[in-house]
């Protein structure tokens, strides 16, 4: 099968990690292809970039010229799955509640460990949107923006442990789920460290959308994803 990979900004670098990451836990015969925004911030840290980020990424999977099996929007919290559901029919899955679904059949609490205080507002909508708000111990920030992830590996690493921690030991966590696209391929290695399980959404929804496709199942267009009525959209999608 073929996986679309979507990083909701336009850091080139990060569509990279997120594609190596996916790649990582993809099946032999899973073809993994990563795109990006032709537009958009190169970060997603408010609700003005999410909001930004969501047009352009779905304008990017509507012009999309090869064909795939699925979409993986890798962007933890921000909005646009369900625009993405209406203008498909492959399952599209969000990395945010790929990585709580995965979570919830491992513990029964988890956590998400996730850049600025900011973000947290967001996540939790998403959460919530997707029925597994319950479930979420607490949502931490390692008051990093997603652009520092990169610049100091060592930092971030440290960050994320101190805020996971905390995260098991006051909140009551059993799970920690990694709360944006940039910290792929720290799962194990925080993971070892807390004595944990810990999630990197990528990949989950790379799993997610392996096992959709295996059984044969597409995104339902009976009533909230149904194809959007044919009309006039002034300049979109640009060409």
């Amino acid at each position: 099968m073929r996986i679309l990979v979507v990083n909701v900004n336009t850091t080139a670098s990060m569509t990279d990690a997120i594609a190596t990451s996916a790649r990582r836990y993809a099946r032999p015969d899973t073809e993994i292809l990563a795109t990006q925004p032709a537009w958009g911030p190169d970060s997603v840290d408010s609700f003005m970039e999410g909001y930004l980020s969501a047009a352009a990424v779905v304008e990017r999977v509507a012009t999309f010229e090869e064909p795939f099996d699925a979409v993986v929007l890798a962007g933890f919290g921000e909005p646009g799955r369900e625009g993405l559901r209406e203008i498909v029919e492959v399952p599209v899955l969000d990395i945010t509640d790929s990585a709580a679904a995965f979570a919830c059949q491992l513990g029964y609490r988890y956590s998400v460990v996730t850049t600025l205080a900011r973000s947290i507002p967001t996540i939790r909508e998403s959460l919530r949107n997707a029925g597994l708000l319950d479930r979420c111990a607490s949502i931490r920030a390692s008051d990093l923006s997603t652009l520092e992830l990169e610049q100091d590996e060592e930092r971030t690493r440290e960050r994320l442990t101190v805020e996971a921690r905390r995260a098991v030991d006051e909140d009551g966590a059993e799970v920690i789920c990694l709360g944006c696209a940039g910290m792929a391929s720290l799962d194990k290695e925080l993971e070892q460290a807390l004595g944990v399980p810990v999630i990197d959404g990528v990949v989950a929804a790379v799993k997610l959308a392996e096992g959709l496709h295996d059984y044969g199942l597409k995104t339902s267009k009976v009533g909230a994803f149904a194809t959007p009525s044919p009309k006039q959209i002034q300049g979109w999608p640009r060409r």
